[in-house]
């Protein structure tokens, strides 16, 4: 089973790289860029095929190791 975890900052975290991004895009003559937050994409294949068991591992891992919860949030999709 393909599934994908989509991890962002929390609203209120400071994000200094898409501070970094906006700047970037400006100076390239992107006009009207009003923000940027930046982010992180899991592309996970498991072995597990019950969809209730791949989402309870998959939430596992990002409390664990993928998302560091007190400044990102988290989203699972499964693919398959």
């Amino acid at each position: 089973m393909k599934a994908r975890v989509t991890v962002t900052l929390k609203s209120g975290v400071l994000d200094p790289q898409g501070q970094a991004i906006v700047g970037s895009l400006n100076s390239l003559g992107f006009e009207g860029i009003n923000g940027v937050r930046q982010g992180k994409v899991f592309d996970v294949n498991l072995a597990e095929s019950d969809p209730d068991k791949a989402k309870g591992l998959l939430n596992d891992m990002c409390e664990k190791l993928l998302a560091n919860t007190v400044i990102e949030n988290y989203a699972v999709e499964l693919l398959d």
